[in-house]
């Protein structure tokens, strides 16, 4: 696939822009998820409802999936972009305000499900094929610079003052949307998208289906699906298993350990991005073993340093994983379903992974496993997980060689 003209004229100040946007919304994100932790702290609000913050946002997801991929097709993808960042913008605002902080972060839930389909389609239509997977190590590194960034920053300035945090990523929010406003109106995919509920749902039924006959398209989703159900497990995994493991009770250790395994992943996403490429994708599994057996390793871990290469290990290994996967989709999806649509069903698959591994994190908490057992446990189901899928892989791949 060739980047339309108008794309062409305008590629390097439209990915700036695009990169510019992603890394502070990004940073947003990451700043108030740690934000609302220190804040249902600090209102004494149940140990259980810092998990459900992650459920409230997953849902988000899941609900609009049928329509955020369609949404994003329809138009140009800088502007859904823009109008997302403003519904992150209003949850922050909501939450500062007072309104409940989890429904607040489910506002900031829907904002992102809409920007998500959006700030992935985009790089298909802007660069070619063979660049897809060099423009996705662009966007994940700066995602994750973000991410490190935004996790150390909501960490440190929630224990300063939560206001504080809260009034920093509403900064970031609106440097975002600035942002997307320098990037070009790249014409719609899929333009005449008619915005029927009904019709929407049943086309990305059709859509879905598409996507899991397609062979590689099911791959990618069954293994990003896996990684991003127990990758937002382990990130809450850490808030509890910090003061457990290492007798450390702010709100910045399990932030910061947090940016530990972004600085894997940064670096795991610049190896892909040099060493997979999409004819031989089949690499990023070996990497992808390698995360279930690490976790596993950490949850027994009493000391900050190991802890710290134990999560950078895991980051690296994530992030040669799932950037390749990622890349194949946006390639399958822009020649099925368009780009968007095949973003937004991924969405929906991570996202349902995300509720079921959350919420089965969730139960265990409520029913006395302490957050070591509970790593141990999630390790062995990455592990055993991507096994299943490899094998079914590499056998598919035997019989079609």
């Amino acid at each position: 696939m060739k980047a339309t003209p108008t794309a062409q004229a305008t590629l390097p100040n439209a990915l700036t822009a695009v990169l510019i946007a992603q890394f502070l919304s990004a940073l947003a994100d990451n700043a108030l998820l740690f934000a609302a932790i220190a804040l249902i702290k600090s209102q004494q609000r149940p140990e259980s409802w810092i998990p459900l913050l992650q459920e409230f946002f997953v849902v988000a997801f899941i609900l609009l999936a049928p329509f955020a991929g369609p949404l994003a097709d329809a138009f140009a993808k800088g502007r859904v972009m823009l109008l997302a960042n403003s519904l992150k913008l209003a949850g922050g605002v909501a939450m500062l305000g007072g309104i409940h902080p989890l429904w607040a972060y489910g506002l900031v839930g829907v904002g992102a499900a809409a920007y998500s389909p959006a700030k992935y389609g985009i790089l298909s239509e802007m660069v070619s094929a063979d660049r897809l997977v060099a423009a996705n190590g662009l966007m994940e590194g700066s995602t994750i610079v973000a991410i490190l960034l935004g996790v150390a920053a909501g960490g440190w300035l929630a224990d300063i003052a939560v206001p504080l945090a809260l009034w920093t990523v509403l900064a970031c929010y609106a440097g975002a949307m600035l942002a997307n406003l320098f990037i070009p109106n790249i014409p719609a995919a899929h333009t005449g998208e008619r915005f029927s509920p009904s019709e929407l749902l049943r086309g990305f039924i059709t859509s879905s289906a598409l996507m899991l006959k397609d062979r590689d398209a099911r791959f990618s989703l069954g293994c990003t699906s896996l990684f991003w159900g127990s990758g937002a497990t382990l990130r809450l995994l850490l808030v509890a298993w910090v003061p457990l493991a290492l007798d450390i009770h702010d709100t910045s250790t399990p932030a910061n350990l947090n940016g530990a395994v972004a600085i894997g992943i940064a670096g795991g996403a610049a190896l892909a991005s040099a060493w997979i490429r999409l004819d031989t994708v089949n690499r990023a599994l070996w990497p992808g073993l390698l995360i279930g057996p690490v976790i596993m390793m950490l949850a027994p871990a009493h000391d900050l340093v190991l802890a710290v290469v134990f999560l950078v290990t895991i980051g690296l290994s994530g992030g040669m994983f799932v950037v390749p996967l990622n890349a194949l989709l946006q390639e399958r999806g822009h020649h099925t379903v368009g780009a968007g649509h095949a973003i937004a069903i991924q969405n929906l698959f991570e996202n349902l992974a995300m509720l079921f591994m959350v919420g089965l994190y969730t139960f265990s908490i409520d029913h006395g496993v302490d957050a070591a057992h509970a790593a141990v446990g999630f390790g062995a189901i990455i592990f055993i997980g991507l096994t299943l899928i490899g094998v079914g892989r590499l056998k598919l791949s035997t019989r079609r060689s």
